[in-house]
Parts: C-alpha cells; sequence; structure tokens
C-alpha cells in the first residue's frame, strides 16, 4: 500500500504504511494529498504515526497540500514522530500547518 484515504466527519485522513516519505514517494504523496481537495475537500489530515524520516521533496507535498487548504478550514499533521518533530521545529512547519499528537485531536480541531 502506498496512501490511503479515509473519512471521520467531513475531514479526509491520508494514512501510509512507509516509514520514509522521501523523493521517490513524493509525487505519490503529493498526489494522495491534492487528489482529495481536487475533488472539493476542505480539511484535511495527514497520519504520519508510522513515519520516521521525511525529506525536502516530501515536505514540499505538505506545503502544496497547505497552500491549497489555506482558504479553507486547512491541512494538518498528526502523529509525528521525534525525527521528523525535530524537522518541522527547524523549518517552523507550525507556521504553515498545524501538529496534533493524534489524528483524532486534529480531526476536532479541523472539524470546529
Amino acid at each position: 500500500m502506498t496512501f490511503s484515504t479515509r473519512n471521520d466527519k467531513d475531514v479526509v485522513i491520508v494514512e501510509t504504511t512507509f516509514q520514509r516519505l522521501d523523493a521517490s514517494l513524493a509525487p505519490a504523496l503529493r498526489a494522495a494529498l491534492l487528489a482529495p481537495v481536487d475533488a472539493g475537500a476542505t480539511s484535511l489530515v495527514l497520519d504520519l504515526s508510522g513515519v520516521s524520516f521525511v525529506d525536502s521533496s516530501a515536505l514540499g507535498a505538505l506545503i502544496a497540500a497547505a497552500k491549497r487548504l489555506a482558504a479553507h478550514r486547512g491541512f494538518a499533521v498528526a502523529g509525528v514522530q521525534p525525527a521528523v518533530a525535530r524537522l518541522f521545529a527547524l523549518t517552523h512547519m507550525e507556521r504553515v500547518f498545524s501538529i496534533h499528537p493524534d489524528t483524532g485531536e486534529a480531526i476536532a480541531r479541523l472539524s470546529t
């Protein structure tokens, strides 16, 4: 499996079984994030609970999703592991999208 989506309330959750999101997966990640937006989604959560590494290419896909959803309720990430959290802190990603400990909290934030 690469990426899968499910709905919870009016929020689309994108999940992956990959542990590393790098340049080889960035196009598929971007497509997985933007397809629901193109279909009319106004809020999206990326579940990173199993992801231990994100490179700059994958980070670009996250930023693209955040920009596309900026006019709506938004984009959030959930379940961020320590190494990925350090990358997000160094690159100030909390200014670009909201970061939550789990999908439940992210869904609650985006559903309001």
